[in-house]
């Protein structure tokens, strides 16, 4: 079991990857502590892993918040005395327009949340794990960063300085034993890409199959990688199997996009 014992938050267990992470961690064994804005999806996803036999708490967080953010912190280290992981996976994509359409304010939002919300956490969860001299830090990027696409600019830009700021950490941090990294999550066969799916369909007047066929071709494993394998590497990070592991982003998409 990858993560058995270890304390791990979750900020932003949305319906995709985000909860997968989250039950598979306490499905391995770890003590989950997940986290969202919207307060009845996580009630109802402690009630699901605790159902399934995980150990698991929950609260809400607006990682926009820096307070809220140092609450959450404090709430999982009172219950189980120790923060060993934390998956930042809370983002905000912004519209699907071109740069030279849209806003320099939105683009400052989607910064806040994507990229500067992660770090609100990290400052969060450092004294926990400075006082441990040991810790993993998760900041789940994208493809995007380095492939970009149509209408993906704020985002994409957001995830690229996320990056930046994990290489940062793991050079600063790496005296406490703390890793820091940020693995590029292409599209993921999940809830949220079968909806996308279904307004690109209905917004080029194909189908949805169609669409992943032509996708499929890109990818060198001939499929998109579901949520849950996608999770998985996460949990590998975030275990001691990836204890020499630090300042990287790695790519996970079937083999969409090869780093040079």
């Amino acid at each position: 079991m990858l993560v058995k014992d270890k304390v791990i938050i979750v900020a932003g267990i949305g319906p995709g990857m985000g909860v997968k992470v989250a039950q598979q961690a306490a499905a391995s064994g770890a003590k989950v502590c997940v986290a969202a804005r919207t307060a009845s999806y996580v009630e109802a996803m402690v009630h699901e892993i605790a159902d399934a036999g995980g150990a698991v708490i929950g609260q809400t967080v607006d990682v926009a918040d820096e307070a809220q953010c140092q609450k959450l912190a404090e709430f999982t280290l009172s219950t189980w005395g120790r923060i060993d992981g934390l998956v930042n996976n809370a983002f905000l994509h912004g519209a699907f327009i071109p740069f030279e359409q849209g806003s320099i304010l939105e683009w400052s939002q989607v910064m806040d949340i994507t990229c500067f919300g992660a770090l609100r956490m990290v400052k969060a969860v450092l004294p926990a794990m400075k006082a441990q001299r040991v810790g993993s830090i998760v900041n789940v990027s994208s493809m995007g960063s380095v492939q970009p696409y149509p209408g993906g600019a704020a985002y994409a830009t957001a995830k690229a300085a996320l990056e930046g700021a994990t290489r940062q950490l793991a050079k600063e941090l790496g005296q406490y034993n703390i890793r820091v990294n940020a693995p590029r999550m292409g599209r993921m066969d999940g809830v949220p890409w079968q909806n996308s799916l279904a307004m690109m369909a209905a917004q080029y007047q194909t189908t949805p199959d169609s669409i992943e066929g032509e996708l499929h071709k890109l990818i060198a494993l001939g499929a998109l990688p579901p949520d849950e394998d996608c999770a998985n590497a996460v949990l590998y990070l975030l275990s001691d199997y990836a204890r020499v592991i630090t300042g990287t982003a790695p790519d996970v998409n079937g083999g969409e996009y090869m780093a040079g």
